[in-house]
């Protein structure tokens, strides 16, 4: 067998770069350890356990009209999901987030995703974190729709158990996202839109990466955060319930108690408001976005705007 710079590259078609294009990432900047590469021109390192082992954590932020919402306690977020890993960031706090501005800012956008990363970092191969030299830093911002964009999902409950947090706490934000992936690929592959996963003694805990509320009568009740990450987006509306007279709680919820709902919502910094209209084939409410949803979205809008925000252009 002769050996030479490429072998077998026509099954890798479309190209990396050809699907990037496509997408509109190729033009886009991305801070990788302290530089600015457009997204054409960044790679990571083969070698770290980040991209192997899913060794490292992640944020996901918005910034709407110029202003990035809630930065202070995202950030705050991702270092303790760091510690979590032992993971020493690079950069301090306020660093970070002026990072986080610049990388919005170097990409001329005023309504995007914004994504830092840690990983392990580059080094020697394997589990061991005194292997590790240093972690990496990565972030990107792109333009990014809310994943269900308003309209009423469909979704079904997993047979994939969120961890326990005997295993792996659900408020770390880590990279290892196979039980999401796995539990998205059923929904998928029967039609639907998203799924919720239930927690090991078969409570709700969230959705696919995003949290979920019932509404029943006057009262906004979403899953306690041990099978749950602790949403930023959730904890919004929650403190917007007795504005529009709802009274929001954490408590086990059952699956029952989602078929029989009023509405019921996923929500995130991905999806923000996302009415469900069926979960395993019982139609929630009128299978319509419900009234309590309608307010909560027109005062999630309201807030996302004009509380809370980190100016990217001054």
């Amino acid at each position: 067998m002769q050996l030479s710079e490429e072998f077998l590259i026509g099954k890798f078609r479309p190209s990396g770069e050809e699907i990037l294009a496509k997408e509109g990432l190729d033009s886009l900047y991305i801070y990788y350890d302290g530089k600015f590469l457009r997204g054409k021109d960044a790679k990571v390192s083969p070698y770290d356990p980040g991209w192997l082992n899913g060794y490292g954590v992640f944020e996901g932020i918005r910034a709407y009209d110029g202003s990035i919402f809630k930065l202070d306690e995202h950030v705050e977020r991702l270092f303790d999901s760091a510690k979590g890993l032992a993971l020493e960031i690079p950069l301090s706090r306020s660093e970070i987030k002026e990072a986080i501005v610049l990388t919005v800012r170097k990409n001329q956008l005023r309504n995007c995703h914004i994504r830092p990363v840690v990983t392990r970092g580059p080094g020697k191969l394997g589990l061991n974190p005194r292997r590790g030299v240093r972690p990496s830093l990565l972030i990107l911002s792109y333009p990014f729709s809310p994943t269900h964009e308003g309209k009423p999902a469909k979704v079904i409950i997993s047979s994939v158990r969120r961890k326990s947090p005997s295993s792996v706490d659900s408020k770390l934000k880590s990279l290892s996202y196979v039980d999401f992936i796995v539990a998205f690929t059923q929904a998928a592959a029967l039609g639907m839109d998203d799924d919720i996963l239930l927690d090991q003694d078969g409570y709700v805990g969230e959705g696919c990466g995003d949290n979920i509320a019932i509404i029943k009568g006057k009262r906004f009740s979403t899953p306690p955060p041990t099978a749950a990450l602790e949403g930023i987006t959730l904890r919004t509306l929650m403190e917007l319930c007795p504005q529009i007279g709802l009274s929001p709680d954490y408590r086990q919820i059952t699956p029952l108690e989602l078929y029989t709902a009023d509405e019921v919502i996923l929500c995130g910094t991905g999806a923000e408001i996302a009415p469900v209209a069926e979960i395993d084939g019982r139609t929630i409410g009128s299978g319509a976005p419900g009234p309590i949803t309608k307010k909560l979205t027109e005062e999630y809008d309201r807030v996302v705007r004009s509380e809370h925000l980190t100016p990217v252009y001054e």
